[in-house]
């Protein structure tokens, strides 16, 4: 898990300009307006590509995507659901 968060960090250091101290892996990224909606996209573009999951419609939600926690919970059921 802590893989994913860092990675993820990582991301939304580099492409939104963040400072790693302004977000905790509990933070919501829509309450902190982190995010807007193209920022979502690309997050979840991001994590297709790096960590090898298919996000479908129905799953882009903010249990899924709203924190680096939600983040890293959603990958590791999509990879044990790929690994099952």
């Amino acid at each position: 898990m802590g893989d994913v968060i860092a990675e993820v960090r990582s991301f939304l250091r580099d492409n939104f300009m963040l400072d790693d101290a302004e977000i905790r892996d509990e933070d919501s990224f829509m309450a902190g307006h982190v995010l807007d909606s193209t920022g979502f996209i690309e997050l979840i573009t991001f994590v297709e590509e790096r960590f090898g999951v298919e996000v479908a419609d129905d799953e882009m939600l903010p249990e899924n995507f709203d924190s680096l926690r939600n983040i890293a919970g959603y990958v590791e059921r999509k990879r044990g659901a790929a690994a099952a």
